[in-house]
This record gives C-alpha cells, sequence and structure tokens, in this order.
C-alpha cells in the first residue's frame, strides 16, 4: 500500500514547500490542491483496505533505514526544543526534550536485542477512522485557514502581528503529516517521534504571534506535553528492555496477560495520554492555545493533538480494563468532565467555553477507555466522531463571527440569527450536536452511563449525571443569544466570511447531520466490528430496540418544527406591549422608569465567575487529581516491582 507512506510524507513535503512559498496566491492554490490530494488519498486507502476484506492488515517488517533516519530526525526535534527554550529563557524545558530523547537513543543503539512480532505499520477500522479525522477535517481546516488567514493579518485587531502565514501553513502541514504517522504506527519507536512532532508542533502554532502571553502559553504547553512524552519514553524503553518487544499490539495482550512490566508501561504511557488529552492536571495548557489563531485551535481540538491521547487509550482499553490504571483512567477523566462542565458555565469568551468544552468532553471518552468495556469504548468512539466535527464547526463558526463583529464573547453574540443568520445556523448545528437529540454526542453519553451503571461504578455515574446537566447548562445558554431579538435596534454586520471558509463550514454541517442520519448505520457497519475486533467478542453492542428509538427520535426532531410551522403560519398574531418596570416606550427595548428617565433594555446571562469560575475551581481540581495520580501510580509501581 503505497499510499501510507504517501500520507506521511507527502504533507511533510508541501510543508517544505509552503515554507518556501511566500506569494499568497501561489501559496493559497497549493493548499487547496494538497488538502483535496490529501483527502483523496485516504478515500483510496479506505477503499484498499475494504477491498482486503476490513480485516487487520501490518506492513513494513525491515526498517532499518527508515529507523534510522526517525532516530535523527528526534535529535533535531531535540535540537529545536533547546534552541529556544535557550532563546526564551526557559533552559530547563529543553531538560524534558533532551532526557527522553538520550533515553530513547541509548536504547536504540545500545539496549537489547528486540524481536518484531509485527510489522512497523498496523492498520485496522480504529486506524481507519483516525485517518478519516485526521484527513478530512484536518484537509477542511486547512482550506477554511486559508480565507481566515488572510482576514486575520488584515483585522486592525491583529495589525501588530506579523504576517507569517508561510510559517502557518507549514505547520499545519507538518500536523497532519505526523497525525497520520502517530495512527498508522505499530512500532512504540515510531509512535513516540511522531508524538513529540507533535508536541512541538502545537508549541510553535500556539506561539505564533509571538507575543508576550503566547511565548508563555506556548511553553506552558510544551513542557506539559514533553512530560508526558518523558512517561512514554520511560515505558517504552522498561517495556522493551524486560520483554525485547516494542509492538503496541504485543503490550496490549501481555498486559492482559498479566504481565507485570507490560501493565507498568500500559499505566506509563495513559498518563503520557491524559497530558495529551488536557486532562486534570494538565488542562491549562489547552486553555491557554486559544491565543493562537482559530485553525490552529480547531485543528489542536478537534483533528489532532487531543485525539492522539484519546486514540491511544482507546488501544489500551482491553489492558485496562478492571485494574488500577483503568480505575485511575477513569477517576480522572470522569472528574475532568465534571470539574471543566462546570467551569465553562462561567466562560463569556465564545473560544473558552470551546476549550473547557472540549477538555469536558475528552474527560469523559478517557473515563469509557479506563473502564475498557464495549459498551464504554462503543460510546468513546461515537464521543470522539462526533466531537471531531462539531468542534471544527464550531471553533470555525466563532472565527468567522470574530472577524465580522470583531469580538467573540457571546453576550455580543445577542441576535446572530438575524445578523449574520448562515454563521448563525451553523453555529447551532455545532451546538445541538454537542448536547441535543438525535445528535450522537447525547446518545453517546446515554451509553457511557448505561455501561457505568451495568458496572456499578457509582462514582463514575455521579460524574457523567452532573457532568452532562452542567454541560446542556451552558450550551443552553449560547443557544439563547444566538436567537434572541430583544435588543438588537437595527444593527447591522456585514459578514466577511470568505467563500472557502463558507465551503469548509457547510460540509462540517452536512457532516454533522449525515453522522447523525446514518448513526445506526455507521454503528452496526463500522463501530460494532471495531468494538468486537478489540474485545474479540462479536456482540452488538447497540440492540435493535434502541436503534428503533434512535429512529423515532430522529423522525420526532425533524417532525415537530415542520407541523408548528405548518399549524401556526395562518394563526393572526396579537402582539403585546412587556411591562419594564415603567412606561414602556413602545418597542418592548427601552421605558422611561419612575424617576422619568430613559432606560435600555440588556439581556445578559449569569455565569457565576466568583463561584465556579477557573480562578476558583482549578488549582484545587489540579491539586486532587495530581494527588490521586501520584498515590496510585506508586501503588500500580509498587504491585510491579514486587
Amino acid at each position: 500500500m503505497a499510499v501510507i507512506p504517501f500520507l506521511i510524507i507527502f504533507p511533510l513535503v508541501i510543508s517544505l514547500i509552503m515554507y518556501c512559498t511566500r506569494v499568497n496566491k501561489v501559496r493559497n492554490l497549493i493548499a487547496y490542491i494538497s488538502s483535496v490530494v490529501i483527502m483523496a488519498s485516504v478515500l483510496v486507502l479506505v477503499v484498499l483496505w475494504c477491498k482486503k476484506g476490513m480485516e487487520p492488515i501490518t506492513l513494513y517488517y525491515e526498517t532499518e533505514v527508515v529507523d534510522k533516519v526517525i532516530l535523527l530526525a528526534e535529535f533535531l526535534l531535540m535540537i529545536i526544543v533547546t534552541y529556544l527554550s535557550f532563546k526564551y529563557k526557559r533552559a530547563w524545558v529543553s531538560l524534558l526534550s533532551i532526557c527522553p530523547t538520550l533515553l530513547i537513543a541509548y536504547y536504540e543503539l545500545f539496549g537489547p536485542e528486540r524481536q518484531q512480532f509485527a510489522g512497523h505499520i498496523y492498520i485496522d477500522h480504529l486506524s481507519i477512522l483516525m485517518c478519516i479525522i485526521v484527513g478530512l477535517i484536518g484537509g477542511l481546516i486547512v482550506i477554511y485557514a486559508v480565507g481566515y488567514m488572510h482576514g486575520y493579518h488584515h483585522s486592525p485587531h491583529h495589525s501588530n502581528v506579523e504576517d507569517r502565514r508561510y510559517y502557518f501553513f507549514s505547520l499545519l502541514f507538518i500536523f497532519l503529516g505526523a497525525m497520520f504517522g502517530f495512527v498508522l504506527s505499530e512500532n512504540l519507536l515510531w509512535i513516540d517521534f511522531f508524538w513529540e512532532m507533535t508536541s512541538i508542533c502545537s508549541f510553535l502554532l500556539i506561539g505564533y504571534t509571538r507575543e508576550p502571553e503566547a511565548i508563555k502559553n506556548s511553553f506552558r504547553a510544551l513542557w506539559m506535553n514533553l512530560l508526558g512524552g518523558c512517561a512514554l519514553a520511560i515505558a517504552i524503553v522498561y517495556f522493551g528492555t524486560k520483554l525485547g518487544c516494542v509492538d503496541l499490539h504485543m503490550l496490549v495482550s501481555t498486559a492482559i496477560l498479566g504481565s507485570k512490566p507490560a501493565s507498568l508501561a500500559v499505566s506509563l504511557i495513559a498518563i503520557a495520554a491524559l497530558t495529551k488529552a488536557a486532562q486534570l492536571p494538565f488542562s491549562t495548557w489547552l486553555i491557554g492555545a486559544m491565543v493562537a489563531p482559530t485553525p490552529s485551535s480547531a485543528l489542536l481540538h478537534s483533528a489532532t493533538m487531543v485525539k492522539a491521547g484519546i486514540y491511544i487509550l482507546l488501544r489500551l482499553a482491553p489492558a485496562m480494563s478492571e485494574t488500577q490504571t483503568g480505575t485511575m483512567i477513569a477517576l480522572v477523566g470522569g472528574f475532568t468532565f465534571l470539574l471543566t462542565s462546570f467551569m465553562a458555565i462561567a466562560q463569556s469568551d465564545g473560544k473558552k467555553v470551546l476549550a473547557f468544552s472540549t477538555i469536558s468532553n475528552l474527560g469523559l471518552m478517557v473515563a469509557c477507555a479506563g473502564v475498557g468495556t464495549p459498551e464504554t469504548v462503543w460510546a468513546a468512539i461515537f464521543l470522539m466522531m462526533f466531537h471531531a466535527i462539531s468542534k471544527s464547526l464550531l471553533f470555525q463558526d466563532v472565527g468567522a463571527t470574530e472577524n465580522a463583529l470583531g469580538s467573540r464573547d457571546v453576550e455580543d453574540m445577542h441576535g446572530l440569527l438575524y445578523m449574520l443568520p448562515k454563521l448563525a445556523i451553523f453555529m447551532f448545528i455545532g451546538i445541538a450536536g454537542m448536547f441535543l437529540a438525535p445528535f450522537g454526542m447525547l446518545i453517546s453519553k446515554w451509553a457511557a452511563l448505561k455501561a457505568s451503571v451495568d458496572e456499578r461504578n457509582i462514582i463514575l455515574v455521579f460524574f457523567i449525571i452532573f457532568g452532562s446537566a452542567t454541560t446542556s447548562f451552558y450550551w443552553t445558554k449560547w443557544m439563547g443569544k444566538i436567537i434572541s431579538h430583544s435588543h438588537l435596534n437595527g444593527r447591522q454586520i456585514k459578514d466577511k466570511t470568505k467563500k472557502n471558509e463558507m465551503i469548509s463550514l457547510t460540509i462540517h454541517a452536512v457532516l454533522m447531520i449525515a453522522l447523525c442520519a446514518l448513526f445506526p448505520l455507521l454503528s452496526e457497519v463500522f463501530v460494532n466490528p471495531l468494538v468486537n475486533q478489540m474485545f474479540g467478542s462479536s456482540q452488538n453492542v447497540l440492540s435493535d430496540k434502541i436503534l428503533f428509538t434512535l429512529i423515532i427520535i430522529i423522525l420526532v426532531v425533524f417532525a415537530v418544527p415542520f407541523l408548528a410551522y405548518q399549524s401556526g403560519k395562518h394563526q393572526t398574531q396579537e402582539l403585546k406591549l412587556s411591562y419594564m418596570n415603567g412606561v414602556n416606550t413602545g418597542d418592548n427595548r427601552a421605558f422611561t422608569d419612575s424617576f422619568g428617565e430613559d432606560k435600555t433594555l440588556w439581556l445578559s446571562n449569569f455565569y457565576f465567575h466568583k463561584i465556579i469560575g477557573s480562578r476558583k475551581l482549578m488549582f484545587p481540581s489540579q491539586i486532587l487529581t495530581l494527588a490521586v495520580i501520584i498515590v496510585m501510580m506508586c501503588m500500580i509501581i509498587g504491585g510491579a516491582l514486587l
């Protein structure tokens, strides 16, 4: 399958071309063509895999030359991190890159002889799903970024930011290539390399503007993810030294059989995944990433970076079932889901709402992987699918709205449906996809709740119930602002959304609706076989009764507004003036109070900043989750070494 190395190498080649191309029109054309080529290549991979019976495939057994190239590239990444760490006077961060790189290099060059039980590339349902997410969503984000970055650098709000679009698009394509390599690799040494690539790319994207806040937040993202990289490197070297193998599936299978070295390695890799998925106590790096331009936020939150953590946890899920590691991961994920949902309520900045929502939903996926049953993994996979599309749509929409309004504050989106109807409709679809039936996020949460009840995991049930309730709270607030009409006063806003941005938004919206409509079919032909392949069973996770119920819900949801419109379009309306604590001036937007002063009505949401804001809850939450991780890792390490 030549398409596999093509998917990894082609984006890297395009990134070099992007960096060398300084003419905007030429670079934009290359971005369009390259994105389409990547999406088409993913489609070719899917077709070829289907022709081979949709069975797992391992490829590339002899790769000595590639192994040496990857080792040299790891040293190059280490040099880049070291140089930038010293340049910005954060030399200590370089140690988090130097130590694991030297450890991996020593193991590769002087370690014990290794056995290769499988090829370096592994293709199955999960890797195919991740390739679709990375290729399709990532490609659409690049297309969107062409128009967005033009508006970004021509906006008076970013006049002080140097136009380095050649650098920005180069990083986007490196990111895509690294993610393809990550999800297709079976060899843990390769996984470690692509892991480091995504960490450094995110660091460079977050610091794109080179403003003090951007530099600060980019280094926070770097050291937290490099800390996870250290745990990953230690796990690989420990497992490889003890068992003479660095295959991911061999690690999982030996851990299932009770191997202590494998179980400890699984724990360390799971900790690394927590950093990548921005779980507490490592969540602040993803919140700080909001200083980056919107396309990079969409890429980090939906198609790449954080999904790498979820992907590796799903791979480890069978080995974490009913273990101390699984309990630790489920507790941290469930607690993150609940607490960051509370923190999201206190946010009025649209991108921060999306950031906390991302961390929250990732927490639920992490918790599902930690429980490690077929039902919870089924839920996590659907959560990942819906979250990828919905969050990419919402981040892009908020970016386009910000370019038009000059603000991304939720309060400034009051009446967006009447000012920017297209963007409002897309935003409504994205928000609905996150918490309303029949969209799959709600159904997946229900499946996770049912599995937790079946497992009698009372703590996780508590987290899911209250986390879902708070999720509904902040999304409903945002929806209410979009459709409100009370104080617009004829406000006119020009829609600055470019055609390519609109194309990406439209495709995302169509994908969200299609995913909803095809939910039962996807479960039957793709997700159920994926789960069954992971756990070696042949049961349907979603019963026929539930599928029938979903179809009824879908019909009702789409039928109700249609029937309401048909029954109400011929009815006469009689508008009444509202009592506004004074004399209504006649338009329900202003009144004269008892002192004869003119007052204007203004509706605003409650945000409870002083009660559940991130300043109140973040630090205690970090301390608590860090304590849980330290205590449980001590127990796991003690049990493995005794």
